[in-house]
């Protein structure tokens, strides 16, 4: 059976679709950390530097707090407070294993590796069962869809922001 390409009008509202997706998506993401952050009794900006520091050692990577500072675009000086209240609270510990010896990495303790398993894993079992609907063909389209996106949004995020209006 031959498709009738999409009017141009279709198309939009294709993209206007998949924008909208996207950003529900986002919503979605930050309202999980929200309640992530109230369910462990922490502030939701808390809970996004303690899910960073997760997500970097899912990926087998490290952050310092110089990195998280960035990721979290927060100061230094509140993210030294922020560390504090999560190492305090037994969240994360701040090591020096790397040869230079001025370099601080940041671990999340198995405690807290147990809660955040607890709280997403059920989310995580209904979005692999999406994604298990998928070809490993058709994902990796996705990925390089949502990669070239974050690409393409984070160069527009380091060039100069317009001057304020009026």
């Amino acid at each position: 059976m031959r498709k009738e390409p999409m009017s141009r009008a279709d198309v939009r509202d294709q993209h206007e679709r998949l924008d909208e997706g996207l950003r529900a998506y986002g919503a979605n993401y930050r309202e999980f950390t929200r309640r992530f952050a109230s369910w462990l009794g922490l502030h939701a900006t808390d809970a996004e530097a303690l899910i960073e520091i997760l997500n970097a050692e899912e990926r087998g990577a490290t952050l310092s707090p110089a990195r998280l500072s960035e990721r979290i675009a927060l100061s230094n000086s509140a993210t030294t407070a922020l560390l504090n209240r999560l190492e305090q609270a037994g969240h994360v510990v701040r090591s020096r294993e790397h040869e230079d010896r001025r370099v601080i990495t940041l671990r999340s303790t198995a405690r807290v590796h147990a809660l955040a398993d607890e709280f997403f894993g059920p989310l995580g079992t209904k979005v692999d069962a999406v994604m298990a609907r998928y070809s490993p063909a058709e994902l990796r389209r996705f990925e390089d869809f949502v990669t070239e996106l974050r690409t393409t949004m984070s160069a527009h995020l380091a060039e100069p922001a317009p001057p304020p209006p009026g």
